[in-house]
Formats: structure tokens, sequence, C-alpha cells
């Protein structure tokens, strides 16, 4: 065993333990300050993870990897956790005095992902998912007096409750199957010989547990509600990190224990992610809420990440990985955008935004890039992500499954659109100047900034996330 393995979970331990040794020493006026400290913290971690990860290897008895894609997974988790924590730190400290509690709970949540994506056995990977979607939970609810943010708080706690004791039957059922609980030791067993039939009840159930977590049809019916009632940063973190930890989990537990009956799972994958990027898209047409809208958006680009599911090849998981990688960094300046307009107007209806380009142009020109690379035009890394994954998914003979990805993009370029032409062609309802906080204009840089880059020079995150795909796929 290794204990530098573990190095970045150890920092983000200590992280999150002292920020709440601190919060107890520091005044009121000065716990905003804890924000960055915990942003300092994440990127420490996150260099760390760079550096420990160019080593391949499991410790802890086979319960933990450290391999490529564990790295690659881990340190988006921590640039999102950093950003969205920078982008919070003025909206936590005009709504409540728990700001150290709010940013201990990103951090616990983020080393909860952490584990579960470095997880390479049953148990260690129900602890982990555990961890997280506590912390997740309480994050939801966090704004106590605020109505809605209790709603949200209590929906996310009983479809959370739901879905782990359906994942955790899941995991029960795999494991009276095979008889062992570590996942190469479970991919051994059933390619021994033939798998029992309750073999097939345990995969159902195990991706119907994923599902709630990757909010796949039809299992997504608390989204909405949801990231409208959430605190808007604690709507980008779920957006964002609880989908790419749980798409990265659903890769190593059946790209691993499961690929032996790769005949069954993927077609199942393949006809949930038509349902669920159609589903997604039409709802988010009618919607006038712009967190309503994005809540079913996320649906829709969930939708879109499955197709790399749809197939048990490298090239589908590369192309799914690299979408997720371009959907984090896309989706995270979109939301860290409405963070700003959320403080500025009180409300996050769609009528607010009529003509917030002239009252926040910066603001609004990062949020118009965002939505862009959501929609999938060139120049941005949404574009690219959309090429690689439905290409991929093509060359492996799921044509149908490619057009329906692409009807359903022309769809959702419609909701995406009427928010910038709301921004840019409707009069303003006020002509005062919208001031922007630093730290939340540092983040959207940042973000925007990684949008473009990766847009115009996408080969390095093709080359990383073929390496990554190539931990489960080798050939």
């Amino acid at each position: 065993m290794s204990v530098s393995l573990l190095l970045p979970e150890l920092i983000m331990a200590v992280l999150a333990v002292g920020l709440i040794c601190l919060d107890l020493l520091v005044s009121d006026k000065a716990r905003h300050w804890l924000g960055y400290v915990a942003v300092i913290g994440q990127l420490i971690a996150a260099g760390t993870a760079v550096m420990v990860g160019r080593e391949r290897a499991t410790s802890f008895f086979g319960t933990f990897a450290l391999d490529p894609l564990a790295t690659l997974v881990q340190v988006v988790l921590l640039l999102t956790a950093a950003l969205v924590t920078l982008s919070a730190i003025d909206y936590m400290r005009r709504r409540t005095r728990y700001q150290g509690e709010f940013y201990a709970l990103i951090v616990f949540a983020t080393l909860g992902a952490m584990f579960l994506v470095s997880a390479n056995e049953l148990i260690t990977l129900y602890v982990a998912l555990e961890l997280t979607s506590i912390c997740q939970i309480i994050l939801a609810g966090f704004l106590k007096d605020d109505a809605r943010s209790a709603e949200a708080g209590l929906k996310y706690l009983l479809v959370g409750a739901l879905s782990s004791a359906v994942l955790l039957y899941g995991l029960a059922i795999v494991y009276g199957a095979t008889g062992v609980t570590g996942l190469v030791d479970i991919g051994r067993a059933l390619a021994s010989g033939s798998a029992p039939r309750i073999a097939f009840v345990g995969i159902a159930l195990l991706v119907a547990g994923f599902g709630f977590k990757m909010v796949v049809v039809p299992f997504q019916m608390y989204v909405p509600d949801v990231y409208e009632g959430a605190p808007t940063p604690v709507v980008a973190y779920l957006s964002v990190a609880s989908k790419v930890a749980a798409f990265a989990a659903v890769l190593r537990v059946f790209g691993t224990a499961l690929l032996p009956l790769q005949q069954f799972w993927p077609a199942l994958f393949a006809i949930l992610a038509a349902l669920t990027m159609t589903a997604g898209n039409i709802a988010a047409l009618r919607q006038t809420n712009i967190k309503r809208l994005m809540g079913y958006s996320s649906i829709g680009q969930a939708g879109y990440a499955l197709c790399g599911l749809a197939a048990a090849s490298r090239s589908t998981t590369a192309g799914m990985l690299f979408f997720l990688v371009a959907y984090a960094l896309t989706n995270l300046g979109v939301f860290i955008a409405i963070v700003h307009f959320s403080g500025v107007l009180g409300t996050d209806d769609l009528s607010g935004y009529a003509g917030l380009a002239h009252r926040s142009p910066l603001i609004a020109a990062g949020l118009t890039i965002g939505l862009l690379s959501l929609v999938g035009l060139p120049l941005t890394v949404g574009f690219w992500s959309k090429v690689y994954l439905f290409l991929s998914v093509y060359n492996v003979g799921l044509t149908w499954l490619v057009v329906v990805g692409l009807l359903n993009s022309a769809l959702a370029a419609y909701y995406y659109l009427k928010i910038v032409h709301a921004m840019y062609l409707r009069p303003p309802t006020s002509e005062v100047r919208a001031g922007v906080d630093p730290a939340l204009a540092a983040a959207l840089a940042v973000s925007i900034a990684a949008v473009i880059v990766t847009g115009i020079v996408p080969g390095p995150l093709i080359q990383v996330t073929g390496l990554a795909a190539g931990v489960l796929f080798p050939m």
C-alpha cells in the first residue's frame, strides 16, 4: 500500500477540516476569505493529482485505482470546485453567515467524487458515492430561510435515498452472482462461464441507480425543481461535478466488471441516450426560468454523453470523455454568468435578461460564448466535442443514434439562442450598469478562455482523453 497515491485526497480532507476550524476563529466580516483559502487548496490538490497521476497503480488491496482515467476526472472535478467556489464568494457573503460550512461541503463533496472515480471495488464505490451525495443534498438546501432551497434539498434527499437504495440492491445482486466485490474479479468471474440470470437484474438496477446521478430518462424528474430552488453556485457544481463523476464511475464499472456482458448493456444505453436527449431538449423549449431551462438542457447533454456508452470501444469512450470535459468547461462558464445575473436581477426569469448586454456587456459576452459552445458552433470546444463523439459513434455503426443526436442539437439551438436574443435584441428594463464581483469575473474569464483555447487547439485534450480511454480499452 502506498499512501502517496492518496496525496490529493489527503490534501482535500485536511482542507475541509481546516476550513471548519478557521471558520471558528475568523469574524463574520472576514469569512468570505475562507473561499479564497478553499480555492488555493483545491488548486494545490489539482496540481498534486497531475504529479501523482504520472504513475499507474492500484493500492489498498486493489480497492483504489490510480490511472489516466482517474487522474483526468479528478483534475476536472478539482478545477470545477475551484471555479465554483471562486464564483460563489460574493453570492454566499450576501446570503448567509455560514460560509465556512458551505466551502467545506464543496470540498467534502469533491473528495467523495474523487474516491468515486478511483474506486475499483463495489463497497468503496458505494461509500464514496454516499459521501458526495450527502454533501450535495445539504448544499441543495443550504439556504434554510429560502423555501425554494429547502424544497430543493428535500426533493434531492428523497430521490437520492431512492437511487442509493436501488444502486445498493444492484451491487448486492452483482456480488451474489459472482461472489466477489473487486471490479476486475467480477469481470473475470463473468468471463469464466455463463452469467447467472440474476446478474442481468443487477445490471438493470445499476443502470437505474446510476441513472439518477447521470440524470437519465426516466430518472430525471427531480432535476428541474432542484435546479430552480438550489443556490445558483450549487446548481453550477451539481450540473458538472455530479454528472462527470457519475459517468466516470459508470465507465469503470461497466468497462471493467461488466465488460463480459457487453452484448447486452450497450444497446440499453443507446436507447436511453436517444430518449434522454429528446425528452430534455423538448421540455426545455417551453421554459421561462433560466435555471429550469438549463436543468432540462443538462438532461439533453447527458443524452449526448450516453451515446459514448452505446458501444464498448476505445473510440466511443474517448469521445464521451472529451465531450464531458468540454461540457464541464462550457457549462461552468454559463452558470457562473447566471450566478452574476441572479444577483443583479433578483430573479431567474428569462424576461429579466432583456437588454443585459447593455448593462453588463462582458458577462453577457461570456454567457453568449458558453451558450454557442453548448449549441456546438465552430471555434468553441463544444463543436469539437460533438464532432468527436458523433463521429466515433458513427464509426461503430450506430448511424441512427447520430441522426437523433444531430436533430436534437438543432432543436437545442433554439432555446440557447433565445437567451442570446433576449440579451442583445430586446430593450433593457433598466439603464443602470451592473457591477461585477472580481472573483466571479476571474472565474468566468478562466472558463471561457478554456472554451475558446480548446476549441481552437483541441489536439492536446483529444490525446489526454484517448489515453484515459485506453485504461479500459487498450486496443
